[in-house]
This record gives structure tokens, C-alpha cells and sequence, in this order.
């Protein structure tokens, strides 16, 4: 028999807590369109994954597997760079573990990121989304099988996922920057292939505005343990309407998430600044 998922995320935060004395407590996923912030983080301590008891490894190119702390804007912040997906094969509670290791590290307030499909005929390539809602699309639920009570309820209330003061904070931040932004619903769905048409169609039919692979299990675990969450999205495609489709591949996915990474960078260093703990 098995150790237990709550016995498994402590032999991981005792590992962590042995050789960093701070606290922490502020969490941020570096998607895609956010590797760059590392460069602007006075770092502290660096964990491969790999080295951490019970931790996934990204099998994705273009992320990293390291568990940064540090500081941005003088304020410390530990940076998950590199995420986890279903698609990769794990299960979804190896998906969202590391999010679990934030919570029973002192982490209170979790920032995540990434790069989307555009479902909503107003947004363009390169927009920032502020994600206020999302719809789960995935086979699978990260909450699905016993609970333990210690980590958080049998059923988490999802009304808002999506801090409201947060977003009103990033709103705020990225009109002040003039930043071109919209607010938006995420639609999580399995992977790795894209949509077809009619997917997008029936996506964006069903209140989509944008559409990606990941986020959506890390915040329904991020809400069972109570953190307060925000996400922000780079728009790398469109996806409807359908005459908008062109052939996407990774390389073209990056190349707009890289061109966009500043405005995002932007919008999460001043939010870290203004978020009072």
C-alpha cells in the first residue's frame, strides 16, 4: 500500500523546508507566455524537480522543471517554471502536486499563466485575457476519489474561482499600461491535439472566449485548499471564427507568446507589488 497524497506532499515540503528558512507566499506557474520573468527575479534557491520527493517532471519543451524562490519587485515569490499536463500522462493528481507543495509551503496567493486559442471574434493574437470563469472540458478531475479532510472539503465551492479583487487589480494594471486586454472564460480541455473547427465552434457556442490545456485542474485544487487564484492568458491563435483557422504549430505558438511576454511580465510584476498579504 501506498503512502498518502497528504504524507506524499509532506515529505516534499520537508525537503524544500531543510534548505530555505524564508517564507513564501506568493505562488506563480510560469506558462508558456511568462518564462522570461525568472530573468528578473533576484533568485535564492533553485530545486530541479527531479530532486523533490514526489514531484512530476515536464516532458514539454518549452518549459522548465525548476521550483524557483526568490524575489520580484522586492517581494518574495516562488515560481513554478514549468507546469504539468494531462496529456503528458500523468494523473491529475500528479498534474496538480506541485500546487498542492505551494499551499503546505505557505503559499496564499496563486498566479498562473499561459497561452490560448482565441474563441471570441473581438480578441486578436497577442491579447491579454484576464480569466474570470472557466469551463472544465477534461475526462478527469483532479478532486476525484477519497478526500482527505485535512487538505480541504469533498465539494469546494467554485463560485468564484477566479479572485474578483485580483482581476479588478489586473484590470486596473494593464488599462494604466495601456495594455490591450479583455476579460474572459477558459475553456480546459484534455490535449495535446488542437481543436478542430468544429470544435471551436461548439467551444465558442458553449460561452468560450478562450481555450487551452492546462490551468483549469490546478485552480479546482488551488480552491480545495482555499488560495486565493488569478490567471492570465496570452491569445497565440485564433480559433473562430472559423475563417480566421490557420495551420498552428508549436514554433508559431511561441514565437507570438515571446512577443507578448512583456505586456504579461508587466501585469503580474506590478500586480506581486500591490497584493497585500
Amino acid at each position: 500500500m501506498g503512502i498518502s497524497l497528504l504524507e506524499q506532499i509532506e515529505e516534499a515540503v520537508s525537503f524544500i523546508k531543510e534548505r530555505i528558512p524564508e517564507q513564501y507566499k506568493i505562488g506563480i506557474v510560469l506558462g508558456t507566455g511568462l518564462n522570461k520573468l525568472v530573468e528578473e527575479l533576484s533568485i535564492h534557491y533553485v530545486f530541479d524537480y527531479k530532486d523533490i520527493p514526489h514531484f512530476p517532471v515536464s516532458t514539454v519543451s518549452s518549459h522548465d522543471s525548476k521550483l524557483i524562490f526568490g524575489t520580484l519587485n522586492e517581494i518574495p515569490v516562488v515560481m513554478m517554471a514549468g507546469r504539468f499536463h494531462y496529456y503528458e500522462g500523468y494523473s491529475m493528481e500528479q498534474v496538480t502536486f506541485g500546487i498542492r507543495v505551494l499551499k503546505y509551503l505557505g503559499v496564499e496567493v496563486l498566479m498562473l499563466s499561459n497561452v490560448t486559442g482565441g474563441l471570441n471574434e473581438e480578441y486578436e493574437a497577442g491579447d491579454i485575457v484576464v480569466v474570470k470563469d472557466h469551463i472544465n472540458l477534461h475526462p478527469e478531475n483532479p478532486l476525484r476519489g477519497f478526500n482527505d479532510e485535512r487538505i480541504g472539503p469533498r465539494f469546494p465551492d467554485m463560485s468564484e474561482a477566479y479572485d474578483p479583487e485580483l482581476r479588478l487589480m489586473a484590470l486596473s494594471i494593464l488599462k494604466e499600461n495601456n495594455i490591450r486586454y479583455h476579460q474572459g472564460i477558459y475553456v480546459g480541455l484534455q490535449g495535446p491535439n488542437l481543436e478542430t473547427p468544429a470544435e471551436s465552434k461548439y467551444l465558442q457556442t458553449i460561452g468560450g472566449d478562450i481555450v487551452g490545456m492546462s490551468t483549469v485542474p490546478e485552480v479546482i485544487v488551488a480552491r480545495h485548499m482555499d488560495m486565493r487564484t488569478f490567471a492570465a492568458s496570452i491569445v497565440s491563435n485564433m480559433c473562430f471564427p472559423l475563417s480566421s483557422i490557420k495551420k498552428t504549430t508549436i514554433e508559431s505558438v511561441i514565437e507570438v507568446a515571446n512577443l507578448a511576454e512583456p505586456k504579461l511580465g508587466i501585469l503580474f510584476k506590478e500586480m506581486v507589488k500591490s497584493i497585500e498579504l
